[in-house]
């Protein structure tokens, strides 16, 4: 499974994740994790809640795999996101990018990131001591 959403409480296997991407050309391997922070916006976040459309999110999130692996010259690359209420210090996605050399993994791991953020249907409110929050790039508008 290399495009995935997890639910609390399952929370990812990194080694599994990495081993998923691995084989005996691959020498360098990328990991990008997310983790949920205590302030954004000058605001003490206290949790945050991911909801995504499900089915158009993993389509969405194998069509950026499938260009990354088009447009990289990597060996393998992996997205994993988690979805639901998420507290400080947990994590929120992964990327696992493998090439031959350090470099296209490294650019692939960004780039994949970025496009994930960008185009999947998965939405962040943040639960702040002021209040919630949707958050979309650098922009946070109040929930109600």
């Amino acid at each position: 499974m290399k495009v995935a959403l997890f639910r609390k409480p399952e929370d990812f296997d990194i080694e599994k994740a990495v081993s998923l991407v691995s084989s005996p050309e691959v020498g360098g391997v990328v990991i990008f994790l997310g983790k949920v922070r205590e302030e954004n916006f000058g605001r003490r976040v206290l949790k945050l809640i991911y909801e995504a459309y499900e089915e158009m999110a993993l389509a969405e999130m194998e069509r950026i795999r499938e260009e990354a692996l088009r447009k990289f010259p990597l060996k393998d690359i992996l997205i994993w996101h988690r979805v639901g209420e998420l507290e400080i210090g947990e994590n929120t996605i992964l990327i696992v990018a493998a090439g031959k050399h350090r470099k296209e993994a490294f650019e692939a791991c960004s780039w994949v990131v970025d496009e994930v953020k960008r185009r999947v249907p998965i939405w962040k409110k943040e639960v702040t001591e002021e209040g919630e929050f949707w958050i979309e790039g650098n922009t946070a508008r109040p929930a109600r």
